[in-house]
């Protein structure tokens, strides 16, 4: 897969100011207000560019150079509000900053992508909504309304969606440890880059489409061992049929996964306290357990497009997009006391993660019906998302005490000079 020429360039140490961190939204104020206005300035100039690249089938030089800023400001500041970032940005959206995206260079169009872009943009700008920052949508979402568009010009309104959660969860963490931890600041940071990428085929910085999936970024994700992890084995390959009635398909699943959840409750709070007496769960208890994470994850993964067959009702391993649980380890007692207060932040993101899930079944299904396949980009951003649900159960069901991470890997980054194992994908160069 090329890189995308939209990169999300991430410099930053995790180290925050408590001080700012306690006052960032009022902070923030002249930035709002800011780009309300260059928001405003961007959406009439938006109109003439596309005039321009309509007829000459390419941006000119001056107005290429101001979107480009404005996509880097509007990430700037995002990233600001989101905790992913540090320093108080600058009002110009110069390159450089902790949280950063490039910006390619100009190039020719073709005249008719750029006569539907916004058309085309609309499934980009609704998965944008759900994961990164819609800073300066209410300026230019207004301005659109105001100008008749058929469109939002823009995703949303502040920061938006699986940001936001970032945002508040960061905040807290901050003021209490100075610091950002590693996979808020991550998952964040690659919400504020796809929107980049969204909004630089908006403003036709670049015909090419943005890139949901993870991996490809620009940016290797750090993701620590956990007990819980993902196993990806799907070709992308969709039944149209399957796909058409799927919701239909998977109302025998909705029963089965409604009383088997009344099962794992009450399995859970067993193995609380059999965890909490003996530091680790019960045999009997954590395979029961481990298997109804798993069908939850097939399920998931079924329902919203992220895998093809009818998943079974047991919860076995071998379902191309698989949930590997360890055995049985020692937890920690404290952990388990407090357990249900302990998942909160992660049922939070959780919850975010949620409707990203459903956004990608829902434009999946279009996909699928069209093509045949999933596009790599949604079916791997789903992946990821089931992954962090897995763990999340896995979590507050006394599985594990290993926390879920918020990285948007799908697996570890390989081992220096390892074979890179996902069959579907190149191999990076060596660098």
């Amino acid at each position: 897969m090329a890189d995308h020429p939209v990169q999300l360039i991430v410099t930053d140490d995790l180290y925050r100011s408590r001080l700012t961190v306690f006052f960032r939204l009022l902070l923030a104020i002249p930035l709002f207000i800011w780009v309300v206005l260059w928001s405003i300035g961007v959406f009439f100039a938006a109109i003439i560019g596309w005039f321009a690249a309509l007829f000459t089938g390419h941006l000119p030089q001056g107005l290429h150079d101001f979107f480009g800023m404005y996509v880097r400001y509007v990430t700037h500041l995002g990233a600001y509000l989101a905790i992913a970032a540090n320093p108080y940005p600058s009002f110009t959206g110069t390159p450089g900053y902790a949280v950063d995206v490039s910006i390619p260079e100009r190039q020719d169009q073709p005249r008719w992508k750029t006569a539907f872009r916004l058309f085309l943009a609309i499934p980009a700008l609704m998965l944008a909504a759900t994961l990164g920052s819609g800073i300066g949508g209410s300026g230019g979402s207004q301005a659109a309304e105001d100008g008749g568009s058929k469109a939002q010009w823009f995703a949303s309104s502040g920061v938006g969606g699986v940001a936001a959660a970032c945002a508040v969860l960061g905040w807290f963490a901050a003021v209490a440890l100075g610091r950002m931890p590693l996979g808020l600041r991550n998952l964040g940071a690659f919400g504020l880059g796809y929107t980049a990428q969204a909004y630089a085929y908006v403003l036709l910085l670049t015909d090419r489409y943005p890139n949901s999936d993870p991996e490809a970024i620009g940016r290797e994700w750090e993701l620590p061992p956990h007990t819980v992890r993902l196993e990806l084995d799907d070709d992308g390959r969709r039944s149209r049929l399957t796909a058409f009635f799927r919701l239909l398909l998977a109302i025998p699943h909705f029963v089965w996964l409604a009383l088997w959840s009344v099962a794992a409750f009450l399995a859970a709070i067993a193995n609380f306290f059999v965890a909490l007496i003996r530091g680790r769960s019960a045999d009997p208890l954590h395979r029961f357990l481990a298997a109804y994470v798993r069908y939850y994850a097939h399920l998931t993964a079924f329902v919203t497009l992220v895998a093809n067959p009818f998943p079974g009702f047991a919860g076995s391993p071998g379902f191309p997009v698989d949930i590997a649980v360890d055995p049985p380890e020692r937890q920690n007692r404290w952990i388990t006391l407090f357990r249900g207060f302990l998942a909160i932040p992660a049922f939070f993101i959780t919850g975010a993660l949620s409707v990203v899930l459903l956004v990608i079944g829902f434009l999946g299904w279009f996909a699928a019906l069209a093509t045949g396949r999933m596009p790599t980009g949604l079916r791997n951003l789903g992946a990821f998302a089931v992954r962090y649900h897995a763990q999340t159960n896995a979590y507050w069901l006394i599985v594990t005490d290993r926390y879920p991470h918020a990285s948007p890997a799908l697996r570890p980054p390989p081992e220096p000079g390892a074979l890179y194992a996902d069959p579907f994908q190149p191999a990076p160069e060596a660098v």
